[in-house]
């Protein structure tokens, strides 16, 4: 229980489907109350996807280039950190990744679950080097299926936040959203602290052996 509660928090903390909320009411404006609810179920598929092929067949990925695992930790650690401090400081890019042809094209397709909403504004970078790392410490069978499981909790919460994507932004009002956006980025924060922390301590012991 201890490792599915820490793997989620680390994972909602990276994605932050909250700070989506306002991005996915904006692209969905217009749309009926069933389109939205495939678009959520699409993203949260999509989501699940590319995070479980991210955990199972990165560490193979890391092979292929000759990417030590400790490298991944530092690297995807800077990222999440850096994307922390963005949430702290409320100067977050609310498109994460998107530009405005791409945000303007989005709102022209009928199908945005994929591109943008799963990818870059939730599956990103840091959560799949998160995932890596995981990986290489956790990979007996039982923290595996823990693991899956936790990602599949991961998807199931993004569907209903963005289900009730329209709900929250009327509620939450945008103070509400950057004030637990900003409680995230804290969170955030020290994910990446550790996996930066974590990476430069095994070095020096190897280094030191």
């Amino acid at each position: 229980m201890d490792l599915f509660i820490y793997l989620f928090v680390a994972l909602f903390s990276v994605l932050n489907p909250i700070g989506t909320v306002p991005i996915f009411v904006g692209l969905t404006q217009g749309d009926s109350k069933q389109e939205c609810s495939r678009i959520s179920l699409w993203t949260s598929i999509n989501v699940f996807l590319i995070l479980i092929i991210s955990f199972f067949i990165g560490k193979y990925v890391l092979s292929f280039f000759g990417i030590s695992i400790d490298s991944l930790r530092i690297a995807g650690g800077l990222i999440i950190v850096s994307s922390g401090f963005s949430l702290l400081s409320g100067k977050f890019n609310k498109k994460r990744g998107i530009n405005k042809k791409i945000e303007t094209d989005a709102q022209k397709r009928n199908d945005i679950a994929l591109t943008p909403l799963a990818i870059p504004m939730l599956a990103g970078p840091g959560s799949i080097s998160l995932l890596i790392a995981f990986y290489q410490e956790h990979n007996s069978t039982n923290e595996l299926i823990i693991a899956s499981i936790a990602i599949l909790a991961i998807a199931i919460a993004i569907f209903i936040i963005l289900r009730s994507a329209h709900y929250l932004a009327q509620i939450l009002g945008a103070s509400g959203i950057v004030a637990i956006s900003r409680i995230v980025g804290f969170i955030v924060i020290a994910i990446g602290i550790q996996y930066i922390v974590s990476a430069l301590i095994n070095i020096i012991k190897s280094n030191l052996m």
